[in-house]
């Protein structure tokens, strides 16, 4: 029986390596997927998984639920046709190391953990990660952006991209989100901001911006981010089925250290089969530590401080500014964040401007004065407005 045992070992070793080096010698990567619950049915799963591993030879797909007939090439981790237990036996393989990082249609992240998506931007045909889709990096909306555009560089570089541009899309928080990654840089922390289309340039990204894949990486909000995805995955099929991109993708989080990937109930096989390309591209190139060198670096340059001062504040009395008399408001600045911009213009009348607040098409802007915009921007870039 011993003797059985062994051989069948080694059986199961010189089988390894030939397949090993059928596929050019390189080790492969092995990722589960969640094979049931899909809103396309099971087979759409196991198509996805069986086009992972013809498109990508490193990959090697673990399905995991119920056994469907007529896949029983691929790899199975049998279990019923129950999610919880599919989900329970996920963990179980991850932990256990049978495989290095899941794909998943849905996953209870903790608070602070969140997926960065990858769509396929359809004016020139570039990718772009979007920063981010599911979960969530902080309740904050301004600290979570900041985090997200940290766990962004950091997925786009577990992909293979070594200097990945960033823009920050135009919503609420925009401009502050910006400019405190404008301080990281100021302070050392190594990011390169991507440039908007539009003929007033900057790295605020606007829809144009997005379906031209200006950037490598699209920083937002969780919710929002979502909804792109849903977007660029299902614009082309009328919305049930999302046949282009990669998914919601991999996992990001301080202290977080599982690779585990997203996928929608309405993913068809082209963007499941993508997404376990993706996450075994994360987790063989150690997605956890490159967030946690990203974050130390970040942190070295003033993440911590930056994070302190996006935090609301305890509710105080309101100091009782009156406007100075109006003049006629023939300038305006850009710049000040939505969330920021009456007491911006408090800021000024205080110091005896005149102003008032608008919104562009661009977004917020202070109308003012001609002859007093050396001393409106002196007093914004003062009071950290600007």
């Amino acid at each position: 029986m011993a003797d059985n045992a062994v051989k069948a070992l080694i059986g199961d070793i010189l089988n390894e390596i030939i397949e090993e080096a059928r596929d050019g010698g390189g080790k492969k990567t092995s990722v589960g997927l969640m094979a049931y619950g899909s809103e396309l049915g099971q087979e759409e799963l196991c198509k996805g998984a069986r086009l992972a591993q013809q498109n990508d030879p490193s990959v090697k797909v673990f399905c995991i639920g119920p056994k469907l007939e007529g896949y029983e090439d691929l790899n199975w981790i049998e279990t019923a046709a129950d999610e919880h237990e599919i989900a329970h036996a996920m963990e179980q393989a991850l932990n256990d190391g049978v495989i290095a990082g899941a794909v998943a249609l849905h996953y209870p992240f903790p608070v602070g953990v969140t997926t960065i998506g990858k769509v396929f931007t359809p004016g020139k045909g570039k990718p772009c990660f979007i920063a981010s889709s599911t979960g969530t990096s902080s309740p904050v909306r301004t600290e979570a952006m900041l985090r997200n555009a940290i766990y962004g560089i950091s997925v786009a570089k577990a992909a293979g991209v070594p200097n990945p541009k960033v823009g920050v899309l135009n919503l609420d928080g925009a401009q502050t989100v910006l400019r405190a990654l404008q301080k990281l840089k100021d302070n050392g922390y190594n990011i390169e901001f991507a440039e908007s289309i539009r003929k007033d340039g900057g790295a605020i990204f606007r829809g144009n911006d997005l379906l031209a894949g200006a950037g490598d990486v699209c920083v937002t909000d969780t919710l929002t981010g979502n909804v792109l995805m849903k977007l660029f995955g299902a614009w082309t099929t009328g919305g049930n089925y999302e046949a282009m991109g990669w998914g919601y993708g991999p996992s990001a989080g301080e202290g977080w250290n599982k690779v585990i990937s997203i996928i929608s109930r309405a993913s068809g096989a082209p963007v499941i089969a993508s997404a376990l390309s993706l996450n075994a591209a994360a987790a063989k190139n150690g997605l956890p530590a490159i967030v946690a060198k990203e974050l130390a670096a970040a942190k070295a340059a003033g993440l911590d401080e930056l994070i302190e001062s996006m935090q609301p504040k305890q509710a105080a009395a309101e100091e009782d500014v009156k406007a100075p008399a109006a003049e006629p408001t023939d300038e305006e600045i850009h710049g000040v964040d939505v969330l920021e911009i009456e007491n911006a213009v408090k800021a000024l009348w205080k110091a005896g401007i005149y102003a008032e607040s608008s919104m562009g098409c661009t977004g917020p802007v202070i109308k003012f004065a001609k002859h007093n915009e050396e001393k409106v921007k002196e007093v914004l870039v003062a009071a950290n407005y600007l």
